[in-house]
């Protein structure tokens, strides 16, 4: 009988030794996985997230080409400044510019409106 009795103790001993998951087990992985989903959905919408890399990454190439656009008009702009200066004289383009400012046309040409 004493032996059955310790096999007894023994197999209590075994069932009391098993962990269980209680209300504080659940309400740690559920604490867990609300971290979880708040940081994966501040990494993806928040200011600085996947949508906000992309959105500043398209601004980026518009304003790379609206740059370029500019500097494109500055450099025509230096150029007609400098054909224009005291010290070049361009006469095809002194003449371009007196006839579209003024609205002159040479005897020779004819205006059709």
């Amino acid at each position: 009988m004493e032996v059955a009795r310790k096999e007894a103790q023994s197999r209590g001993r075994m069932s009391i030794q098993r962990k269980q998951f209680g209300l504080g087990g659940a309400s740690y992985l559920g604490a867990l996985l609300l971290a979880g989903l708040y940081f994966t959905f501040f990494s993806v919408q928040g200011n600085h997230g996947l949508f906000k890399r992309i959105q500043v990454a398209a601004e980026a190439e518009n304003l790379t080409r609206e740059r370029d656009a500019l500097d494109a008009r500055i450099a025509e702009l230096e150029n007609k400044t400098i054909r224009l200066s005291d010290d070049y004289l361009d006469l095809d383009l002194l003449d371009e510019q007196a006839r579209s400012v003024l609205g002159m046309v040479r005897a020779d040409e004819i205006v059709l409106r």
